[in-house]
């Protein structure tokens, strides 16, 4: 969970230019970020993959009026609402846009060649039918931010019981890091998000971030199969918790807009 989701950038950005608080532009610039190209296959009235912007606003004429996120794992389809095609791309990609306005969501198929340090990436949004339901187990921000403070510290209590390196000095250089670059100019949502999903999508990050280094940096003092089976069990409702937040921050302008708060 250390990189941000393709759907995320999706759908925070085509969100800011369907409100009109950023140009078409700048929106797929941010939306492909350091990928080589986005392209969009299956629209409605298009017989071959067309780019980003094209894109956009035919989803607007087609009566989308927002976007959703939706990053689903085995045993939680967070986010989704069928049918069980779309559920099962969306699974086998690990994310998802549902369109907010019209039955139809995004998946992305990714493609990567060249060498390494020189990787060129190429991503195609695979337009598929979807039922207009409400998203699978997506928390309002307020339950979110709640659910990653209670995490966050269970988490480090756990993992620094368990000798875990995601607990200690390589996960707070680790996370400098990942702010450094944050400030270095990355925008964690686009303009127009309330200050409160910017700060539950930060927190969330930061949580995806320390499982990622228990799982990534060695087992510490976690050598016994017990110790190991109890850091797993420990993590894996503090990542889904993470999940759960992520999708909420950047679900946050569609379900402030039906709600009528702006």
């Amino acid at each position: 969970m250390l990189s941000e989701p393709r759907s995320g950038r999706l759908a925070a950005w085509g969100n800011a230019l369907l409100a009109g608080v950023v140009s078409p532009d700048d929106a797929v610039l941010a939306i492909v970020g350091e990928d080589a190209v986005h392209r969009v296959e299956g629209l409605s009235g298009e017989s071959a993959p067309v780019g980003l912007t094209l894109a956009l606003g035919r989803l607007r004429a087609l009566g989308v009026t927002g976007l959703r996120v939706a990053l689903p794992a085995p045993g939680h389809p967070l986010g989704l609402s069928g049918p069980a095609e779309f559920n099962a791309r969306a699974l086998e990609a690990g994310e998802a846009v549902v369109c907010h306005g019209a039955a139809a969501g995004l998946v992305p198929e990714v493609s990567e060649a060249g060498p390494e340090g020189d990787v060129h990436v190429e991503v195609v949004w695979h337009v598929l039918p979807v039922r207009e339901a409400p998203p699978a187990d997506v928390p309002s921000l307020g339950e979110a931010e709640r659910e990653l403070a209670e995490a966050l510290r269970e988490a480090t209590e756990v993992l620094s019981g368990l000798d875990v390196a995601g607990s200690g000095p390589v996960a707070e250089a680790a996370i400098g890091a990942y702010r450094a670059r944050a400030e270095r100019g990355r925008e964690v949502l686009a303009p127009g998000y309330p200050p409160r999903a910017v700060r539950v999508l930060e927190l969330a990050q930061r949580v995806g971030l320390l499982v990622s280094l228990a799982y990534d940096h060695g087992h510490g003092g976690a050598v016994s199969s017990a110790e190991m089976a109890a850091r797993a069990e420990a993590l894996r409702p503090v990542e889904r918790t993470a999940r759960r937040a992520q999708v909420a921050a950047y679900n946050a302008v569609v379900e402030e807009r039906e709600r009528g708060v702006r």
